[in-house]
Parts: C-alpha cells; sequence; structure tokens
C-alpha cells in the first residue's frame, strides 16, 4: 500500500504543478476552456492576476507534497503528506461548492483516495 501512496501523492502533486502552470501562465488559453462554466469568457483578461496568485498556491501545494518524499522520519512524512493532502482536498471540496462539481473529482477525489492510501500504508 506504501507504493499506492507515493504513486497518488505523486499524482496530485503534478495535478497541482499543471494548476499552477495553468492558472499562472495561460490562464487566457487554457484556463478559459477548463472554467468555461464557472466563468463568463469576458472575465478571464480582468482576473488573470487574481488566477496567477490562486495558481502560485497551488504550487506550494505541490511543494509540499514533493518535500514528503524527502523526509525520512516515517511519522513525520506521513503527517506532512497528511497535511498537504488535507489542504488539496478541502481545497477541492470548496471548489466544488462555489465553482464547479467537477473540481471535487479533479482534485478533491484523488487527494481523498491519497489520503485514504497514505492511512492504511
Amino acid at each position: 500500500m506504501e507504493i499506492v501512496a507515493k504513486i497518488l501523492i505523486a499524482i496530485v502533486a503534478i495535478e497541482h504543478i499543471y494548476i499552477l502552470w495553468m492558472e499562472m501562465f495561460a490562464w487566457e488559453t487554457k484556463g478559459k476552456e477548463v472554467f468555461k462554466a464557472a466563468l463568463p469568457a469576458e472575465m478571464f483578461k480582468p482576473t488573470k492576476g487574481l488566477a496567477a496568485n490562486q495558481g502560485l498556491y497551488n504550487g506550494f501545494l505541490a511543494a509540499g507534497l514533493i518535500w514528503s518524499f524527502f523526509i525520512e522520519d516515517p511519522k513525520w512524512q506521513t503527517n506532512i503528506a497528511l497535511f498537504f493532502l488535507s489542504c488539496v482536498a478541502i481545497a477541492g471540496i470548496y471548489g466544488a461548492i462555489s465553482a464547479t462539481k467537477k473540481i471535487f473529482f479533479v482534485q478533491a477525489l484523488p487527494a481523498i483516495l491519497a489520503i485514504i492510501a497514505v492511512l492504511l500504508k
């Protein structure tokens, strides 16, 4: 189960690196495609700075998850991974409520599955 947990953590981290890229550097192109149901097309340009800020936070989530791979103490490794996965899950649940339900399946569910795998290892 430890390998499954690490794979799921890596998937969530990679996803958040992608979100960082999309929100910081491709908000008016890829961001517009992804969030077309949640935001009118004319709002992408004026919200570019806000999206970039969100992207930076997603990068911090990815960094925390990647950091967990380098922690040698198993208890701390678990605690750090669970903390950052919980942040992702909570953000995904909030996004599903406030923006679009798709965010739950794309962001929160992978984090929740990773949390379960970490707790079962």
